[in-house]
């Protein structure tokens, strides 16, 4: 499955900070994401899905994502939107 991570214009207006998008964290992808901030993974944002919230986290240009319990795919099949 192909999963389009971007925000829409008329979904959202302001960007959540950091701060909010790990409150919408697990705590199971808390604890995923303090293992990766050790190899220098950062928290971009999270979505809501059907099966809870994604937490998508960089790395230079890798991305990954950590699923709502917590399992890592550090090879997921998602595209960003990049802002122009």
């Amino acid at each position: 499955m192909n999963q389009v991570a971007h925000q829409l214009n008329d979904r959202r207006q302001t960007s959540l900070t950091n701060e909010a998008h790990w409150d919408n964290t697990t705590a199971d992808q808390k604890v995923a994401l303090y293992d990766l901030n050790r190899y220098g993974y950062q928290l971009m944002f999270v979505r809501q899905t059907p099966k809870g919230p994604l937490a998508v986290v960089t790395q230079n240009n890798d991305i990954a994502v950590i699923h709502a319990d917590g399992e890592v795919d550090l090879r997921p099949k998602i595209t960003l939107r990049t802002e122009h």
